[in-house]
């Protein structure tokens, strides 16, 4: 079963990866057709998308597959969240990012420095030192107050995260791409306890905190990611999401959820999750990754 969670969990950070280069690429390449016809009208006086801009860059090809990836990456990263502990199924799926960096160079013309080759090689043999340390996931039985007090954790993060958004103002950017990280990894918390999925009864789903936390902190995450990313800082709010979907689901897993390491590796998984960390959110600072990030933030940000 972990070894189906590790794959579940590659194919969503591959799928996610591809999903943010082509969806870029069909941004550019429709506000480029629509230059080369002598359009207007495309931006606001702000610089932001207008309507007929967003809706453009939406109907392309590479938008349509890129938003079909997204779907099946969030399959992949549902299934991997029920079959691998979250310090490593979440780690993984953060790693898009090295994806998005690598195809960046050959469909965005992207260059990638020393630093980020670097980064991507950190990234990689970190998550080979998770996977060696990953114990298979106990499948433990948590109790209904742990679905109770994840619900209301989520409610309070998000009226935390919108208040202090609003706050901040233009400020915002990191404390927005963070928060929008925590609520990602409450989604991983809330598939991972979800119960009526095996097997599979509605009633038992219907009556579960936990999905009303997973569909509450999916939207609001989404949202704060947006905004994060039209704040401007678009490299810190990426970086600062890695860390948010990354720690607080491998925390809660390991603490509440039974998650465990090999017997005498603990040290290794520590390290390597620390390392993934880092150079992830080296990585997202990479120029693929920002002319990407952009790229969702026009597509999602309509005037």
């Amino acid at each position: 079963m972990l070894i189906a969670g590790v794959l579940a969990a590659l194919f969503a950070s591959i799928a996610y990866g591809v999903s943010s280069v082509l969806q870029a690429h069909g941004a550019r390449s429709s506000h480029d057709a629509a230059l080369a016809r002598g359009e207007t009208g495309l931006a606001t006086e702000t610089g932001a998308p207008t309507l007929r801009s967003t809706v453009l860059a939406m109907l392309t090809l590479y938008f349509i597959i890129g938003t079909a990836l997204d779907v099946l990456g969030f399959v992949g990263g549902a299934v991997s969240a029920r079959l691998a502990p979250l310090f490593l199924s979440q780690t993984i799926i953060s790693a898009n990012l090295v994806i998005t960096a690598i195809l960046g160079i050959f469909v965005l013309g992207i260059r990638l420095h020393t630093r980020d080759w670097v980064a991507i090689g950190v990234v990689l043999a970190a998550l080979c030192a998770l996977g060696l340390s990953a114990k298979e996931n106990p499948r433990e039985t948590e109790s209904m107050l742990f679905h109770w007090v994840l619900l209301a954790a989520t409610v309070a993060l998000v009226v935390v995260s919108v208040a202090l958004v609003r706050l901040l103002g233009s400020r915002a950017a990191i404390a927005a791409g963070l928060a929008a990280g925590a609520l990602f990894g409450a989604v991983a918390i809330s598939v991972r306890v979800l119960d009526g999925l095996d097997p599979f009864s509605v009633s038992s789903l219907l009556s579960d905190p936990a999905l009303y936390a997973l569909a509450l902190s999916g939207g609001a995450g989404f949202y704060l990611h947006t905004v994060a990313l039209q704040l401007g800082s678009v490299n810190g709010a990426t970086a600062a999401l890695v860390v948010g979907e990354t720690v607080v689901p491998g925390v809660i897993g390991v603490i509440f959820l039974g998650d465990e390491t090999v017997q005498g590796l603990a040290w290794l998984a520590v390290v390597g999750f620390i390392a993934a960390v880092v150079g992830a959110v080296t990585v997202a600072w990479s120029g693929a990754v920002e002319a990407t990030a952009q790229a969702e933030a026009v597509e999602t940000s309509p005037a």
